[in-house]
């Protein structure tokens, strides 16, 4: 599975940015721009707001993980979820909290 959470970090970090670059190409790179779109109509907005509530849950979930002494800490996950998006920082926590396994 670690490996799994790996490649999925890195796709979820490469589409988004695909979408990204492509409207600061078109807008112009301005974050009032970019927030208008992100609601510029009922779907976007709709699937916005969905991906808010869920990164916010993501990181109360990996702080409480944390206040019990499990899992990694949680700032570079939160990091990565701002400026990458949870389609990237969800599987690379995953990624981190996944134990090693031996080699056989």
């Amino acid at each position: 599975m670690k490996k799994l959470y790996l490649g999925l970090a890195i796709v979820g970090a490469v589409v988004p940015y695909i979408f990204f670059v492509q409207h600061f190409a078109d807008s112009g790179f301005g974050l009032p721009g970019f927030i208008a779109a992100l609601f510029a109509n009922p779907a976007a907005g709709g699937f916005t707001a969905d991906l808010l509530i869920t990164s916010g849950i993501f990181w109360i979930a990996i702080f409480h993980r944390r206040s019990l002494g499990k899992g990694p800490k949680p700032w570079l996950f939160i990091v990565l979820n701002l400026t990458i998006g949870l389609s990237c920082a969800l599987p690379a926590y995953l990624y981190a909290n996944e134990p090693e396994r031996p080699v056989q």
